[in-house]
């Protein structure tokens, strides 16, 4: 806006002492002041608002006025309500630095006039913004996509002074602007935060932004979709969605601005559905390698398209890489209670999943192919040898717990109520031969996983050589009579006598059955401990000495 502008303003109570002919002056910015120097915090095209409490003699106004010339100001306005005009001296100083000198009525605060100005100026940088957020939508529509989304992030922070971030629907941070470097990082925790928080706005199809409070500082979210055909269900896409997070607060914003951030969102989803399209050729390979396997083709069909896949997946490696395969399955129901197709959310998710920085061992985000068939989604993950030129794999690659570290949180209020994501991971195999032993391993660890509770559970393959592979396929009628017979009686003194017998059992056996070791975790005198032990094999007519009475403690506590 112009300074004139300002002038015709009625409300606005300012009176024109000088510079008539600098009145198309932009301005850019108000600052209030009474600083002696405040020209470290000038950049330019202000309105500078002052009660004069600088001028202490008629000599001051040169050196003040000659400081606000030197910025670049766009113009002065002196408050009245202290004084009763405004110093001749002052008035002389403006004119001699050609500097617009303007009259505050003395019922006009300041902070209206601040308000007034930024209003103004803001919706204009809007609206300069959205052209040119407009012309670089075309330009992405019809050729390459450029800087991506953090070039339009990048015009939010110049032109709008806002810190944004596009994020995964696992919190993951795909791009932030310029400005958002400048600042602290934006922390795991609360990027976490605000794509659970997303995910569970979402799912009621609320329209955004979504407002967040997350640390100290306030959030404004906006969902990130694509120009696809609606989904059947609204958690096809909720699972799935990037989503721009914005550090202010849009509640009070004017329709304008909150227009442009839509365009920016459709501006980001264009890069999205670019990178989309770009693991068309992992996925359709990560298909028929699936296909092959589970269709008993021979080891050297399989092995001679794996010879297809290793370049694209790992570009450059001389050898072929030794190989994991990944099972999702997500389940969820619809209003009625009828099961949903989970097979192509299971593949979105299982690939947002393997891109997690928690994800070690895992290839960038590009080279993951993933599959799905039916209800669930299988990922072919290469892992390099451990030593070029070695037989063996590296021996932890992708690890179950690590998968889920970071995306558990997020992912859980995107599910909770009617739906579960589980996991299920191989261990690393060495060539073709073992892709259909491998694919069978990871379908048992998600069922050991789909036995737990929690919404988003995973299980690896070091799990299906231990007692935990057996506990999850035992009946629920046989699990119960068996936890009752042994650990009912220990509840029941407890709940009478407060005498903490199953935290003692616990304890007991995680010590290994050492007197010594399990006193000092209770903080018991050791006669105290062999006094529950011995109400705890009175109550139960077991012997906690014998190998097979503490067995069978341990699967009952851990089957409870």
């Amino acid at each position: 806006m112009r300074l004139r502008a300002l002038l015709e303003t009625e409300a606005l109570g300012l009176r024109l002492l000088g510079g008539e002919d600098e009145l198309d002056r932009t301005v850019r910015g108000v600052m209030t002041t009474d600083l002696r120097d405040p020209s470290r915090y000038l950049s330019g095209g202000e309105l500078v608002l002052t009660g004069l409490a600088w001028r202490r003699e008629p000599a001051d106004s040169e050196r003040f006025v000659r400081i606000l010339a030197a910025a670049g100001v766009a113009g002065l306005a002196a408050g009245e309500a202290e004084i009763s005009s405004t110093p001749d001296d002052l008035i002389e100083a403006c004119a001699r630095h050609r500097l617009p000198l303007f009259s505050v009525d003395e019922k006009v605060s300041f902070a209206s006039i601040t308000e007034y100005v930024v209003r103004q100026v803001s919706g204009e940088r809007a609206g300069d913004l959205a052209a040119v957020v407009d012309r670089h939508r075309r330009l992405m529509t019809s050729g390459p996509a450029g800087g991506g989304p953090e070039v339009v992030l990048d015009l939010l922070g110049s032109d709008l002074d806002l810190r944004a971030w596009v994020l995964s629907p696992t919190g993951r941070v795909i791009a932030g602007s310029s400005l958002a470097g400048t600042g602290p990082a934006l922390p795991a925790e609360v990027a976490a935060t605000l794509a659970g928080e997303q995910l569970a706005v979402s799912r009621s199809g609320r329209p955004g932004p979504h407002r967040v409070l997350a640390g100290t500082a306030t959030y404004s979210l906006f969902p990130i979709r694509g120009a696809a055909a609606a989904p059947s269900d609204v958690r096809e896409t909720v699972l799935s969605d990037w989503l721009l997070a914005v550090e202010a607060d849009a509640g009070d914003w004017p329709a304008e601005r909150l227009d442009l951030l839509h365009g920016v969102t459709q501006l980001i989803a264009v890069e999205r559905e670019r990178r989309d399209a770009a693991r068309t050729v992992r996925r359709r390979l990560a298909q028929e390698v699936l296909e092959l396997v589970q269709t008993n083709a021979s080891p050297a069909e399989i092995a001679a398209r794996l010879r297809v896949a290793a370049p694209v997946l790992l570009p450059g490696l001389a050898t072929a890489p030794h190989w994991q395969i990944v099972v999702a399955k997500v389940e969820w129901t619809d209003g009625d209670g009828d099961e949903l197709a989970g097979g192509p959310v299971a593949q979105s998710l299982l690939e947002e999943v393997l891109v997690a920085p928690e994800a070690a061992g895992t290839e960038p985000s590009d080279r993951i192919a993933v599959a799905h068939t039916g209800d669930e989604a299988v990922a072919l993950v290469p892992l390099p040898a451990t030593v070029t030129g070695s037989d063996q794999p590296d021996a932890s690659g992708l690890q179950a717990d690590a998968l889920l570290a970071v995306i558990r949180a997020p992912l859980s209020k995107g599910l909770d109520g009617d739906g579960r994501l589980t996991l299920g991971v191989s261990a690393p195999v060495l060539s073709a031969e073992g892709l259909r032993g491998a694919l069978e391993e990871a379908r048992h660890a998600r069922r050991v996983a789909a036995a737990r509770p929690g919404r988003v559970c995973a299980a690896g393959h070091q799990e299906l050589a231990s007692h935990v592979l057996l506990l999850p396929f035992v009946p629920d009628d046989v699990r119960r009579a068996f936890t009752a017979r042994l650990l009912d009686p220990l509840r029941e003194y407890d709940h009478r006598h407060r005498a903490e017998l199953i935290p003692t059992l616990e304890a007991f056996l995680d010590s290994d059955g050492s007197w010594t070791r399990c006193a000092t975790r209770l903080h018991l005198h050791v006669n105290t401990l062999r006094y529950r032990v011995g109400r705890i094999e009175q109550l139960t007519g077991r012997d906690l000495s014998r190998l097979e009475d503490k067995l069978d403690f341990f699967l009952a506590l851990r089957m409870s």
